[in-house]
């Protein structure tokens, strides 16, 4: 899972709290004989997500999930480049494991920065998706954002039960891909 500290379970004291081990636990439980990887990287752009896709793809996966984004939503980033980047990271995946299947994560961009652009933000992953012929995962935060007793103090990283929220949020369409 290629991610930003959301991914990575940034200010958990336990890392087995982050999100893609509670999917191991849940995947592990239903018998799925898998092993989910964190490649989560807390403060990572998408630009930095295309940096280090390479590096990440040393080794063969049967499915990649694309969890960036966030934080070029909460600087404010240039909504085509982080749709370029996305892209980028998603032709790269397709180029190295061709056989891989591939989901990118539906990420938002916070109110404050404005109709149009919160509007323009959530479509780029949509479109990445239909014109790459990838999986668009749910929101990763559904439920979880603005939720106060589901999020560490920061009011942006999930807690636990906010992680295992975020891990039910993704287990149907991960749960389709491993069917395939």
């Amino acid at each position: 899972m290629v991610g930003t500290s959301l991914t990575a379970g940034y200010g958990l004291d336990n890392p087995d709290d982050a999100y893609p081990s509670v999917l191991q636990r849940t995947a592990d439980s239903l018998g799925y004989k898998v092993s989910i990887q964190n490649a989560g990287l807390s403060g990572e752009t998408s630009a930095g997500a295309l940096r280090r896709v390479d590096w990440l793809l040393r080794e063969p996966f049967d499915v990649v999930i694309i969890e960036t984004g966030a934080n070029d939503g909460l600087r404010g980033l240039d909504v085509d480049s982080t749709r370029a980047n996305i892209r980028s990271i998603v032709q790269q995946v397709k180029s190295r494991l061709p056989n891989a299947e591939v989901a990118v994560v539906q990420m938002e961009a916070p109110p404050n920065l404005g109709g149009p652009y919160t509007t323009r933000f959530h479509d780029a992953f949509g479109l990445v998706a239909k014109d790459e012929g990838v999986t668009l995962f749910p929101f990763l935060l559904d439920g979880v954002a603005g939720v106060a007793n589901l999020n560490q103090r920061d009011g942006i990283h999930p807690n636990p039960e906010g992680a295992r929220r975020v891990a039910q949020n993704l287990w149907s369409p991960l749960e389709g891909l491993l069917k395939r």
